[in-house]
């Protein structure tokens, strides 16, 4: 045997090789088996430290106030879109205008309502708000800059010889207060309803997943980021009522968000059958909230002493709260929207190619809140089928929207999505109920009429943040990108100056464009005055067609962000995602 070893050295390295590479072998396999023992035990974990999860069902008393939780986190936001809108278009500031305020944020909050439950029950099947897109202001901002749509001055008094105050409109024509902000409207429902039909065929086709293979973060970036940089002039223009207050609203949100979100605050909650203190970072949840009832209220406080002037030609009168009380009294107690309630919706080629970019900017914002939101919820990564069947409800919600006149089209909203997080509260019936409370609420116009009498300048202390915090969330997809490059330096520069360039330009000369065909003036007029488009298609361009890896475009590090490990979850949760009938001939 000695013999045979020693005169077979390599026969017998071999056999230890193989004996080491087994034994490797059997290490590294223990190794992976406990590695994704502990993944397992890990996801396990997290998905038991949900209080309820997507189909659990808590007690109806628990679902109304979780409910109602997500209403006041959606209130700030839906508020303000109307009455960011309602002076551009058109809408005096009288008894008129008031009640039309409160008619277009009840059918807000109505539309918001149903688009939830619609989203819910036969749409993803998550968890998630439907709520008005700022994605949309910018080409409505820019449907409403067109010289047709321009505010005429009111008609003397005794020109009609009526109390009614009349407006010789762009078009020749004269009319009511009234009928002068609902031709405005009716163009804008028009343009929502047909690029809304352009979502729909993208869901409903799966056509999302190969455009997205043309959309990276360099696309992404400016086309978010200039949504809020674009709208610096409507915020400035709401503020300067009276800074003071703007400035005051701006700190409390700040406060509230930053400083103090990580505070918490005891707070009764029902726990089972038993009443018990639970400490909330209630500063986290209702930072909006917060701040503008406290400007609010200061503002009443400041309107009662008459240290307003109660003057309508000094500067700081749009601070008081009397202002328009007087639509309190003057809404009717209910009020239903119905389809064509402005009128039958017009449709112009300039504002749907418009609104397409508005349409494209939601589906990419929505994609990243689904993603989130399936992994607070603890059910396992979205399928194809309901993330297309999501994109295409939203569609449908759009559609809706267009229909019944809320003005922008419908969104996921994230601060509902990071909420769950917080109160670790993802069932699927607590969004049906805040979807229900929005509609209900909204059925009552009093209860919509009370926030017309916020002052403008506390809603332009709230536009201050928000704003600048939409411009933040565009810029936070640059972590993807190698900003070592000089190619996409001059990418990100390049296409956030000419948007912001060329839509400024654009809004100071609104009938610059002259082809000689009056619906191809109008079509480049919108175009070119949404900076969210001009520097959405800049960017999309040049990403594409300038070389570049895709490590150094940050187009892998964007694609894995996408996906994540399934982990261990239940039968019934990887069913999480199936509609509430037969799915097999529906997918």
């Amino acid at each position: 045997m000695e013999t045979k070893d020693s005169s077979n050295p390599d026969l017998t390295q071999h056999l230890v090789g193989l004996q080491e590479r087994s034994l490797l072998s059997k290490h590294e396999k223990f190794e992976n088996e406990r590695n994704e023992k502990q993944f397992e035990e890990k996801d396990t974990v997290a998905m038991s430290d949900l209080m309820y999860g997507l189909n659990d069902i808590p007690p109806w008393y628990l679902c109304i106030a979780f409910g109602f939780q997500h209403y006041l986190l959606t209130l700030g936001s839906l508020v303000g879109v109307p009455l960011l809108l309602a002076k551009l278009m058109c809408i005096a500031d009288d008894e008129l205008g008031d009640v039309a305020r409160s008619n277009l944020i009840s059918t807000i909050f109505v539309t918001s309502g149903i688009c939830t439950i619609l989203q819910t029950l036969i749409g993803n099947r998550l968890p998630i708000m439907q709520g008005s897109s700022f994605a949309f202001i910018p080409p409505i901002l820019a449907i409403l800059a067109l010289p047709h749509n321009q505010c005429p001055d009111p008609l003397p008094s005794n020109f009609t010889n009526s109390s009614t105050t009349f407006y010789l409109d762009t078009d020749g024509e004269v009319v009511d207060g009234e009928e002068l902000w609902q031709r405005r409207m009716r163009e804008v429902q028009g343009a929502v309803i047909m690029a809304s039909l352009f979502e729909v065929l993208l869901g409903f086709t799966g056509a999302v997943g190969y455009l997205m293979r043309f959309i990276g973060p360099l696309t992404i970036m400016p086309t978010i980021a200039l949504i809020g940089l674009d709208l610096f002039g409507t915020a400035a223009g709401s503020a300067q009522g009276q800074w003071g207050i703007a400035i005051f609203t701006a700190v409390i949100l700040i406060l509230c968000s930053q400083y103090l979100s990580k505070v918490t605050l005891p707070v009764p909650v029902i726990d089972g059958r038993k009443c018990a203190l639970r400490r909330i970072p209630l500063f986290k949840l209702f930072p909006v909230l917060i701040a503008l009832c406290s400007s609010w209220f200061l503002c009443f406080i400041l309107t009662t002493t008459d240290s307003i002037p109660d003057d309508p030609a000094h500067p700081f009168y749009r601070a008081r709260t009397d202002i328009r009380v007087d639509v309190i009294k003057n809404s009717a107690w209910f009020r239903i929207p119905y389809p064509g309630q402005w009128g039958l919706p017009v449709v112009t080629i300039g504002g749907f190619i418009g609104m397409i970019s508005a349409v494209v900017s939601s589906i990419i914002e929505s994609i990243g809140d689904y993603i989130a939101c399936a992994k607070l919820s603890g059910a396992p990564p979205m399928p194809k089928h309901a993330l297309n069947r999501g994109i295409m409800m939203e569609g449908i919600g759009c559609i809706f929207c267009g229909v019944i006149g809320s003005g922008p089209g419908v969104t996921s909203f994230s601060q509902n999505v990071a909420a769950i997080g917080i109160t670790r509260v993802a069932s699927r019936r607590v969004m049906l109920a805040a979807g229900g409370l929005f509609f209900f609420l909204g059925l009552i116009s009093k209860f919509g009429s009370i926030f017309v009498t916020i002052p403008d300048p506390v809603i332009g202390g709230i536009f201050l943040v928000m704003f600048g915090t939409i411009a933040a969330v565009g810029l936070t997809n640059l972590r993807f990108v190698d900003l070592n490059s000089s190619r996409n330096i001059f990418i990100i520069g390049f296409t956030l100056f000419m948007g912001l360039t060329v839509a400024n330009w654009m809004k100071q000369n609104p009938g610059a464009i002259h082809t000689g065909v009056k619906e191809l003036d109008q079509i480049f007029s919108i175009l070119l005055s949404s900076a969210m488009l001009v520097g959405g298609v800049l960017g999309l361009f040049l990403d594409n067609t300038l070389p570049g890896t895709d490590e150094e475009r940050g187009i892998k590090s964007w694609n894995n962000c996408q996906t994540s490990e399934p982990g261990v979850y239940s039968q019934e949760v990887k069913k999480s995602y199936d509609l509430p009938f037969p799915m097999p001939k529906f997918r």
